[in-house]
């Protein structure tokens, strides 16, 4: 495998131990990276770490230091900070198991691949990966990388295994202080009604293809159109739709039953083909033309 692994170690179910290597799962997207310019002369700013007083500093001369009190610093070494102990820094403890849709998805942070490490551990790692598959259930425990020690879940994905990353209870927001003034009341039933046949509509698999990032692309345009500009300013039209008015969410409401009406409609008139070959012998009603003798009545008068 050519990519290095983000961490080394082992996985431990009771008294079984399983040497694995874990995986990002993840990459960075496409994106525009911007520097800042010095405009008179076009040159790019740089930064220098300086000591106030004393100036710019070389980087061999920093370290690290933790402040206890205003103004003075514990100061660590690299090594020293390697040197701590914790057994989470190599191996992986199953304490727990449970269902998925017990960890809230604010939860997750970030997933990992985890393979075994040799042969000899791909007995075991099947074993353990095909457990969690047949009861459903989510591997916790805490592993510590780079510096921090995670509550990670494990679970199966494919052949392999997924580890993610969990937040601690202490860094997800409650959500009762952001939800308490929004009304605890049932919505319109022909609403709601609506919006579930809009949601079946609208229903497919999952395709992440089907995304891409379309502010990059913009500002990857604007950028070129720039370049060719040779440094006029241009500026987008503002799109004036998009409006949050609580009218417009009742107009947009009232278009999609209306929408939904006509669809309706539309699937009625094909189904019935023989309806729709009699119309024509209604259409021929208004060519008898009665009220061509109006207007000469009134020349009479």
């Amino acid at each position: 495998m050519a990519a290095r692994a983000y961490w080394q170690g082992q996985i431990r179910l009771a008294l079984v131990s399983i040497p694995v290597e874990i995986y990002s799962a993840t990459k960075s997207g496409a994106q525009v990276s911007f520097h800042q310019i010095h405009e008179p002369s076009g040159k790019r700013i740089k930064y220098e770490k300086v000591v106030p007083g004393m100036g710019p500093v070389d980087t061999d001369e920093i370290v690290k230091g933790f402040e206890v009190e205003k103004g003075e610093y514990v100061l660590l070494e690299q090594d020293e900070i390697d040197a701590v102990k914790l057994e989470s820094k190599k191996t992986l403890e199953l304490t727990q198991f449970v269902d998925a849709s017990d960890i809230d998805v604010l939860y997750y942070e970030k997933p990992y691949f985890v393979v075994p490490a040799d042969d000899l551990a791909e007995e075991a790692f099947i074993v353990l990966r095909e457990a969690l598959r047949r009861t459903k259930k989510v591997g916790l425990g805490q592993l510590a990388m780079r510096g921090r020690e995670y509550v990670v879940s494990l679970k199966p994905c494919g052949r392999g295994m997924v580890l993610e990353t969990l937040r601690y209870a202490d860094e997800v927001n409650k959500a009762q202080g952001y939800f308490r003034d929004i009304p605890d009341e049932k919505p319109d039933p022909e609403l709601l009604d609506l919006a579930e046949a809009l949601i079946e509509k609208k229903s497919g698999a999952f395709d992440p293809q089907e995304f891409h990032d379309r502010y990059v692309d913009a500002l990857r345009g604007l950028i070129e159109r720039k370049r060719k500009a040779h440094g006029r300013k241009i500026i987008e039209d503002k799109d004036e739709g998009g409006g949050r008015s609580g009218s417009n969410v009742v107009d947009l409401m009232a278009a999609l039953k209306k929408s939904m009406e006509g669809s309706r409609g539309a699937a009625n008139e094909n189904a019935g083909s023989g309806r729709a070959a009699a119309k024509p012998a209604t259409k021929r009603a208004p060519a008898k033309k009665p009220a061509a003798r109006k207007p000469a009545a009134k020349k009479s008068a």
